[in-house]
């Protein structure tokens, strides 16, 4: 009998665990914390008891028909999902855009129509990537050294993913046209003009036309019930409520996936790990943290900018030079006076998460790694939602509050703060933690790492684990 031991219960830590039961073996997967799911937590009681919210990731442009859920039916194992009319909005002042912001919608075409002359250029950069998705999910979600199925796509999509977002940004000529697309792109914690940020921008908006950005009805915790049920009708296990600090705690299993960041994991490896992965994974980068607020607005929030009222997901950011800024203020440890806030409006496709009239609203700001200072994180995530929707605050019944240090106490993974499990540079999208032509591989015989850290990066999608347990599997069958 096979057997494999999982370490971590997020979404990449239960996708690997799926895969390594569906091809015979034994699973086990481990969880430190009291309750699986890592980043797809829900709960009933953050703010007013029965309203849900959402205590990490809330859409799942990405989750929907990848290589992952291509081989697992999460609908059939009980995922309902539900779509908000609009799948994400982009409020301005007036002062920057006469029409007070942009919106955009599954339809490519409905899009544009709002972005007036812009609309072409929006058009002609997501119509080949929405319409030719599986192809390109084929080559850019698979890990990195491989022979291209799709070579030409994969080179289209390369040449812009490569490029600063701010500089694609160039191609647009409003200013609601060049904030609609920066405020996708900053959803990888980092300035608009580093290299390679153009990558989250491309995938997230071509991923949402295709699909849009479902939520999971009743919460993304149903997401983990539903791996969990797969993973027990295959055999295999969840342990919760048991942290893992060596390779000795876990007997002799024939494979290890470590759902884990570089520094739980060379804490697990110990003296095991070859110097080249101590190295690698000790200069793993943290990048800015998260200030996450649960906010129960009685009627939801009066958005100035009416299709924003209608939208699941919010930026709020401000402009290119705005957005630019306070994502190099929070890098540099300071916080923003307006930091970019990622606001989820989740109930507005699935009104079951709300108690009468009172809404539950998710969102996030980008705050300095272990900034400390709550109140005055909240006070900048109030006034920036109050900026674009006046009288927000008188509408507030209660709030909770998880700063950078209480994440990380919750998830290892997220260090200071850090929700994007490290720093995304070019090399981390492309090799993950370690530059080796398996970047899944620790260099210890049967253990493999499958977190966030590794290819294809940071997101709720599973397929960090997915591919890892494929190279795993790989592995086994040379012994």
């Amino acid at each position: 009998m096979t057997t494999a031991v999982v370490v971590g219960s997020g979404p990449n830590g239960m996708s690997a665990a799926l895969r390594l039961a569906r091809a015979g073996v034994t699973v086990t997967v481990v969880e430190a914390y009291d309750e699986p799911g890592g980043g797809l937590r829900s709960s009933t009681d953050a703010t007013v008891p029965g309203l849900v919210h959402d205590l990490g990731a809330g859409f799942h442009p990405m989750l929907i028909d990848n290589p992952f859920t291509q081989e697992v039916d999460l609908e059939a194992a009980g995922v309902e999902w539900a779509w908000p009319e609009v799948q994400f909005a982009h409020p301005l002042d007036t002062t920057t855009d006469p029409e007070g912001g942009a919106a955009a919608y599954r339809s490519i075409d409905e899009t544009a129509a709002g972005l007036g002359r812009d609309g072409a250029t929006w058009r002609r950069i997501f119509t080949p990537l929405a319409e030719g998705w599986h192809e390109l999910a084929e080559d850019a979600l698979r890990p990195p050294i491989h022979v291209p199925r799709h070579p030409i796509g994969l080179v289209r999509f390369g040449l812009q993913a490569l490029m600063p977002a701010s500089v694609m940004a160039r191609q647009f000529r409003t200013e609601r046209a060049r904030a609609l697309w920066t405020g996708i792109a900053t959803h990888g914690f980092r300035p608009p003009s580093v290299p390679m940020s153009s990558a989250i921008a491309l995938m997230l908006g071509a991923s949402g036309h295709r699909f849009g950005w479902p939520v999971a009805v009743g919460g993304s915790a149903r997401i983990v019930d539903a791996t969990t049920s797969l993973l027990e009708g295959l055999g295999g296990k969840v342990e919760t409520g048991r942290r893992i600090t060596s390779l000795d705690e876990l007997g002799s299993p024939d494979l290890v996936m470590l759902d884990t960041g570089p520094a739980d994991a060379l804490r697990i490896l110990g003296d095991r790990a070859p110097a080249l992965t101590r190295r690698a994974y000790d200069r793993w980068p943290t990048g800015s943290g998260a200030f996450q607020v649960s906010f129960a607005v009685d009627g939801g929030i009066p958005w100035s900018y009416e299709p924003a009222r209608s939208a699941g997901t919010l930026h709020l950011g401000g402009d290119l030079a705005d957005m630019t800024r306070a994502e190099r203020t929070a890098e540099q440890g300071r916080l923003p006076d307006l930091p970019y806030v990622l606001l989820g409006q989740q109930y507005l496709a699935d009104p079951s998460r709300c108690v009468g009239s009172t809404v539950p609203i998710d969102c996030y700001a980008h705050v300095p790694t272990w900034w400390s200072d709550g109140d005055a994180a909240l006070a900048a995530v109030t006034a920036r939602i109050e900026r674009y929707a006046p009288g927000f605050s008188d509408r507030v019944v209660a709030t909770s509050v998880r700063g950078p240090e209480q994440l990380f106490a919750e998830n290892p993974n997220w260090v200071g703060g850090d929700i994007a499990a490290g720093l995304v540079t070019p090399l981390r999208l492309a090799y993950g933690a370690r530059p080796t032509l398996s970047p899944y591989d620790t260099g210890v015989d049967g253990v493999h790492l499958c977190s966030a850290v590794t290819p294809p990066g940071p997101g709720a999608h599973g397929l960090c684990g997915w591919n890892a347990a494929g190279a795993a599997l790989k592995e086994l069958a040379k012994r």
